[in-house]
């Protein structure tokens, strides 16, 4: 799995990790709704949860247990929950019907969220992420959420804005979603956004970094999952602040070339996401320097990037079957990392990250959740999502989510691999 993003919180907001328990944690009565009240407006104590990820007909939703009453946080959209008792929640973003938001003179500032819980009224309250400046929520009215029925379309006022979320009731679950008034709002005044940048698969003669410019209560996960080619998410720190419908452009002098030359931020809230620049670099490059500036040539966005190791064989899948390089040559012997070098094992898996997401087979990769399991390196829901999943996004899943816990999961992984396919772990170097 992927691991979540960094995400633009309240530096006072506690964030404590879920362990996901059976324990019933459930109340009754004035108990229970002082708990609930006081959860949805208070927004220090929130439970961090990483949801499961299920794939169908190519749309992904997220699925997760409530242990208990509480309020919950997805890592991944940063939404928050606040449930009544112990229920299971399923939400996806989908499509927002612009000539609905227009007739009624709003336009959307956030996803816009399906919500389904079995157990009726568990939900009693949402937090949706914003991606307003403090100046901007002065005004009154400026945020508001819209809930969507087969009746139609209704806007709820919330109970409270923080600088990161907006809190309504909720009474039936259904579509909800974050908006903006067309007169209220001046679009004048920036928005919190992120630069985001992905490393796309390498040609013969060149390679091309993707440059998105996002609102940040953009849920990255749809972003990656939007994409048609295996791009390679590089980690940097992306806050800055962007105009809607005023032009961008960027600068990079490692670039042989930069297209276009500026393209207009244009709120876009998916649930597809494209590019907004290209930047093409040499085979070779390793390190660059992206700065985003606004039309008057003002600088809002620069970072160093290191770039991960280019790898040819992230092309295979999108080569004729008869121009492909064989399996057994596709990693260049000075790529390798020697197994007696005393590198950390996180850093030893990302050097043939590529290899084993082209090569590692369905059964192998079966046996390597089971032991990762077995080990603790893996818990139950990561396990279930990367299971769910076609085997080249399972490896790529399983691979990225071993190589997020650090050196000593990653060394399990290399261990596993070596007793269950000594064939491939010798291929990679890493026997």
């Amino acid at each position: 799995m992927v691991a979540p993003p960094e995400r633009y919180k309240d530096p006072s907001t506690s964030i404590i990790d879920l362990d996901v328990s059976e324990d019933n944690r459930e109340t009754s009565g004035d108990e229970e709704d002082q708990l609930v009240c006081g959860e949805a407006l208070n927004t220090n104590e929130k439970l961090s949860f990483t949801p499961e990820l299920l794939t169908e007909s190519g749309q992904t939703s997220y699925r997760f247990r409530c242990p208990g009453p509480g309020a919950f946080q997805c890592a991944f959209t940063d939404m928050v929950f606040v449930v009544r008792r112990k229920a299971e929640l399923l939400y996806r973003s989908v499509q927002w019907d612009e000539s609905l938001l227009q007739s009624a003179g709003k336009t959307a500032a956030g996803s816009l969220f399906d919500i389904k819980c079995p157990e009726d009224a568990a939900v009693s309250h949402l937090h949706l992420p914003h991606c307003e400046i403090m100046d901007a929520l002065l005004s009154d009215g400026v945020l508001t959420v819209v809930h969507i029925t087969d009746d139609g379309m209704s806007v709820l006022k919330p109970l409270k804005i923080t600088d990161s979320h907006v809190v309504v009731e909720v009474r039936h679950l259904s579509l909800f979603g974050l908006v903006w008034d067309l007169v209220e709002r001046l679009w004048t005044k920036p928005v919190n956004g992120r630069v985001q940048l992905f490393l796309g698969p390498q040609l013969q003669e060149s390679k091309t970094l993707y440059v998105y410019l996002l609102p940040r209560n953009v849920d990255l996960k749809e972003v990656m999952n939007s994409q048609q080619l295996p791009y390679e998410y590089i980690e940097t720190t992306p806050r800055c602040r962007l105009i809607k419908n005023q032009s961008y452009s960027l600068d990079c002098p490692e670039a042989t070339e930069i297209q276009p030359e500026e393209e207009e931020f244009d709120m876009d809230f998916g649930p597809n996401y494209d590019p907004m620049f290209e930047i093409f670099l040499p085979t070779n490059t390793k390190t660059v320097t992206v700065t985003v500036q606004d039309q008057t040539q003002e600088r809002v966005w620069s970072r160093k990037v290191n770039l991960p190791a280019s790898r040819t064989g992230t092309q295979q899948s999108n080569i004729p079957a008869e121009d492909r390089v064989p399996a057994e040559v596709r990693v260049p012997e000075e790529d390798r990392v020697p197994a007696e070098v005393t590198v950390p094992a996180d850093q030893r898996l990302f050097s043939v990250r590529t290899e084993f997401i082209d090569r590692v087979s369905g059964p192998v990769l079966n046996q390597l959740l089971d032991k990762l399991l077995a080990r603790g390196i893996i818990n139950d829901h990561e396990t279930e999502s990367v299971r769910g999943k076609v085997r080249a996004d399972k490896a790529r899943d399983l691979i990225d989510t071993v190589r997020n816990k650090g050196a000593e999961g990653s060394s399990v992984l290399i261990a596993a691999l070596c007793e269950v396919d000594p064939c491939l772990s010798r291929e990679l170097n890493l026997s």
